[in-house]
């Protein structure tokens, strides 16, 4: 079995409810994952959108979310999880609103693609501090053993 992540708020290449985005609660969608690959000691989970501002002339990928060290024999994220409820041992990293935690959707203008990337390591980093994707992204560089994306999108 293959790496997997799925949620019961959206399927893959659906629509994300607006609970999870800025126009409502901006809350975490609940996840879950399996196939996690043997020899797996640490998860990441990025959630980017390749498509800011605009989808017709794209500028940046806007960082919605980063964790990472997420026990490899955990299953899932809660909807709403808060960073008490995170797993044993899991650290955050900064999103492009320059704090911890999710941030939804809620784009400026058009339908966006928003990433929920899962990416099984080799190691356990060590803490970064709460880096960038850019610095969590070279540290996980040579350690992924295998990834898998979950893909919603959200127009207002």
């Amino acid at each position: 079995m293959s790496l997997s992540l799925e949620s019961t708020a959206f399927a893959h290449k659906g629509e994300i409810p607006a609970r999870h985005t800025c126009d409502g609660e901006d809350v975490s969608p609940a996840l879950w994952w399996q196939g996690i690959p043997a020899g797996t000691k640490s998860l990441v989970l990025i959630v980017d959108d390749p498509d800011a501002p605009d989808p017709a002339a794209p500028k940046m990928t806007w960082v919605h979310w980063l964790l990472y060290n997420i026990p490899p024999e955990s299953k899932g994220l809660p909807e709403a999880v808060s960073a008490a409820d995170l797993p044993a041992g899991t650290l955050q990293g900064s999103n492009d609103w320059h704090r911890t935690g999710y941030g939804g959707p809620c784009p400026p203008i058009g339908r966006h693609r928003y990433f929920f990337k899962l990416y099984a390591l080799d190691t356990l980093l060590p803490d970064l501090q709460e880096p960038d994707k850019s610095q969590l992204e070279a540290a996980m560089a040579g350690h992924v053993l295998e990834m898998t994306e979950l893909l919603g999108t959200y127009q207002h």
